[in-house]
């Protein structure tokens, strides 16, 4: 770590995060290719198999985090991240020659390598500048996950030329052979113009780099990071096929709906580290979580419409009915009123619908002729719900959790290099590793809570039990460090001797 930042400082943060944009443009392809091969039939996949082609990468990029940012403490940043680009491009090549289930997912197990560009980038930044700087520019490096945006947003539109329009399917295999020259081409670059630098720590035993995984504290970091960035990651490419299939969205359009999550999500990361640099990563992880468990709660509701009995209308004597129509019912002497069945009215996504609305009407179950009891049901009550989950409403709710999650990324980063100066690598490749694996694991379990439950909100229930879960531990946390220090500040008044006369009086 230096002391001070210098011209060399602000190429390595330039090039380390130029890396990391393509690294995880091209960690969330299949986000995007996956869903186009599924939906043109190309391929007969379902949403478990979805999943897992769009887990397998991030699996790869996440196991390999901690081996990476070893690596990286070890020899340097600009060998080891030179290195992975160069040998990612060669599965992205191959990716287009595949033509089955499982030679996409071997592939993708070979490009996912792009996802450990995050805890190489991050060892890499962190020695070139001071210990005050540190949250600030690993949130510009982390923008690079601005590169799933890019991927969202132009990844279909370049599908769709390729394709010309679906016509010639085939031409999704050009696709892939892009990235694989992107990757490349940044390979030489980051060889060309990098300077190298490791951190005081490159000669530890790697017993002594793997002592901080001991402490708790890594793998609440871990947990932090598991929401904010793996399901982050995971969302970057199930939001696709999500506004597909709820909302019935073309691919492209998905692509843009997809991109207003992802993009700022990844923009903001500057502005996170940034914050906490300012206020501290505690507190501004406290609002993160709160934010995610309240915003999740919100998007919980699917689109629906629910019919429910409602208030009936009963005699208020006995006799027998001599008229029904759908507005009343006469029994004897009394005629009672009936709310009117309303016209069929579906919420559509034309007009802009923020609460459920109801409806409700009444509908008789008795026939002339009949002989009713006192207090018996002369007319049924119906009451329908409708709630239309607005798709605007929606995506601007989601665009929001984004940016949440985008400055919790920065907060967790923010906390590594405070109490682990000298091991970012291993630290921040832990942290890294067990984020990567909310982004392997969290599409998959989509796909299952699909499958169970036939709601596409079932993923936000899952993060709303998690971010309730990630905000009862710092809390809890919060309370022990608040403890432990009042006990300190009363150690230290009693050993103060009274003023004025003996201790003891």
């Amino acid at each position: 770590m230096q002391e001070a930042a210098s011209g060399k400082s602000h190429v390595a943060l330039l090039l380390n995060t130029l890396a990391f944009t393509a690294c995880f443009a091209a960690w969330m392809l299949n986000g995007v290719l996956v869903t186009f091969l599924s939906n043109n039939l190309v391929y007969p996949w379902g949403p478990v198999e979805i999943g897992w082609l769009m887990g397998i990468p991030v699996l790869t990029g996440a196991v390999f985090r901690l081996p990476a940012g070893l690596l990286t403490d070890r020899f340097g940043g600009k060998p080891v991240f030179a290195a992975m680009l160069l040998l990612s491009a060669v599965p992205m090549y191959l990716l287009s020659t595949v033509d089955s289930f499982w030679g996409f997912a071997l592939c993708s197990f070979g490009f996912g390598f792009t996802g450990t560009g995050f805890s190489i980038g991050i060892a890499f930044t962190s020695v070139w500048y001071p210990k005050k700087h540190q949250g600030t520019v690993l949130g510009i490096f982390g923008a690079g996950n601005a590169g799933a945006s890019l991927t969202t947003l132009f990844a279909p539109t370049l599908l769709n030329r390729f394709t010309e329009g679906g016509a010639h399917l085939e031409g999704w295999r050009t696709l892939p052979k892009l990235y694989a020259v992107v990757l490349l081409g940044i390979g030489i670059l980051f060889l060309l113009l990098s300077t190298n630098r490791k951190p005081t720590s490159a000669n530890l035993t790697l017993r002594q780099q793997l002592a901080p995984l001991k402490s708790a504290r890594v793998w609440r970091f871990g947990l932090y990071y598991f929401l904010v960035f793996g399901c982050f990651v995971a969302f970057s490419q199930w939001l696709v096929p999500y506004f597909v299939n709820a909302y019935y969205m073309p691919l492209v359009t998905a692509g843009i709906l997809a991109s207003i999550f992802s993009f700022p999500s990844g923009v903001v990361r500057a502005l996170g580290g940034w914050l906490s640099d300012r206020f501290g990563a505690r507190r501004v992880m406290f609002w993160v979580l709160a934010a995610s468990c309240l915003i999740c709660a919100a998007v919980i509701v699917p689109k629906l419409e629910s019919y429910s009995p409602g208030r009936g209308v009963m005699a208020l004597r006995p006799g027998v009915v001599t008229d029904v129509t759908g507005t009343s019912v006469t029994v004897g002497p009394d005629t009672y009123q009936l709310a009117p069945r309303p016209p069929e009215s579906r919420a559509t996504d034309e007009s802009v619908e923020v609460f459920p609305s109801k409806q409700v009407w009444q509908e008789p179950v008795v026939t002339v002729g009949q002989k009713v009891q006192k207090r018996e049901l002369l007319a049924k009550g119906v009451t329908r719900i409708s709630f239309q989950a607005n798709v605007w409403i929606f995506t601007f709710l989601v665009m929001v959790i984004g940016i949440i999650w985008g400055i919790g990324k920065a907060g967790v980063y923010k906390y590594i290099p405070n109490y682990f100066p000298e091991q970012v690598g291993v630290v921040g490749g832990m942290v890294g590793v067990i984020g990567g694996l909310g982004g392997f694991v969290c599409p998959i379990l989509f796909g299952y809570l699909l499958d169970w439950t036939g709601l596409w909100t079932s993923c936000w229930m899952l993060m709303f039990a998690l971010s309730v879960v990630c905000l009862l531990w710092l809390m809890r946390t919060v309370r022990l460090i608040e403890q432990e220090a009042n006990a300190q500040v009363a150690q230290s008044i009693e050993r103060v001797p009274a003023l004025g006369g003996s201790s003891g009086r």
